[in-house]
């Protein structure tokens, strides 16, 4: 079931950060992985966040901003379930969702985009805090 996220989810949206980023990011170096922990919180107030529930517990989220799908986080333990792709469906079908920043380092995330229908516009060679993760702009 998809829902929207209260600040009281706000906790366990970093848990399914966590759990998520841990499994997905190998690239991640310690020190930056810490960073962002503090960072992404801050950014929910800026974003239209939905979450992902499966009998009652919330496993995977999204975020959107003037359609572009700014976090999908699926919890590891639920993830190559569909639930990503449920959230991404529902952003383009409801929320006008057309681009995604990406990893390019995150061959998965960038893989399961393109399954999806998206295509690699621009790459930039840092991320949008100056730090040396090259991000692959891609659209519909």
């Amino acid at each position: 079931m998809i829902r929207e996220i209260h600040e009281i989810d706000y906790p366990l949206l970093m848990k399914i950060w966590e759990s998520s980023v841990l499994n997905t990011h190998d690239f991640l170096k310690e020190e930056d992985f810490n960073y962002y922990k503090k960072e992404i919180p801050g950014y929910f107030e800026h974003v239209i966040l939905l979450g992902f529930e499966e009998n009652g517990t919330l496993v995977g989220f999204m975020g959107i901003a003037e359609g572009n799908l700014e976090m999908l986080f699926i919890h590891n333990d639920y993830r190559g379930k569909g639930i990503g792709k449920k959230l991404i469906q529902y952003g383009i079908n409801h929320l006008n969702v057309n681009k995604v920043d990406v990893n390019e380092q995150n061959a998965q995330a960038v893989g399961f985009y393109q399954y999806i229908g998206f295509r690699v516009l621009d790459r930039s060679a840092l991320d949008n805090q100056g730090k040396e993760y090259p991000i692959l702009h891609m659209g519909l």
